[in-house]
């Protein structure tokens, strides 16, 4: 009877989730997005016609930590391709002490609206997007990576 109610329980929660190996919005064009902090718009497709390593963080998420000097040396192999890392924490101030404290070497902006992250699914960081040129999501990554390894920068110099 247990298993029953747990099976179709699970399903449940999990109905809709896109964070398996082939989520849905692989093929589709990236949600776009207009954030404002600190003086400073950012929007997605202001970087049309770039490839975006798109990155959504916390700074309550180690694993984002983890994953940050990676992305620094992404950014600095691959210029042409942006790194937009983007925060959804609630405090401004412990957002921007966490990114003195951590010399996060990216460019970031902080949502705390949750407007960006939601409408691409993202609720546990770190959970990165490669959009292509023409603005459409070709790779979802979960968790840290290393963003310099040969598979990832291979794949990013065929796009």
């Amino acid at each position: 009877m247990r298993t029953c109610v747990l099976i179709p329980l699970a399903l449940l929660l999990t109905a809709g989730c896109d964070r398996g190996a082939h989520p849905g919005q692989i093929g589709k064009p990236a949600p776009d997005f207009s954030i404002q902090d600190h003086g400073q718009t950012v929007s997605l497709a202001e970087f049309r016609g770039k490839i975006v390593v798109l990155n959504f963080w916390a700074s309550w998420c180690p694993p984002c930590l983890e994953e940050f000097p990676s992305l620094a040396e992404l950014q600095r192999q691959m210029p042409g391709v942006v790194v937009l890392a983007v925060s959804f924490d609630h405090d401004p101030e412990a957002y921007r002490q966490y990114l003195a404290d951590n010399h996060i070497g990216v460019r970031s902006v902080l949502d705390p609206s949750e407007r960006s992250n939601l409408a691409y699914g993202t609720t546990r960081p770190p959970e990165t997007y490669i959009i292509d040129r023409s603005g459409i999501i070709r790779r979802k990554f979960i968790g840290a990576q290393d963003w310099v390894s040969p598979e990832i920068t291979g794949y990013l110099k065929q796009l």
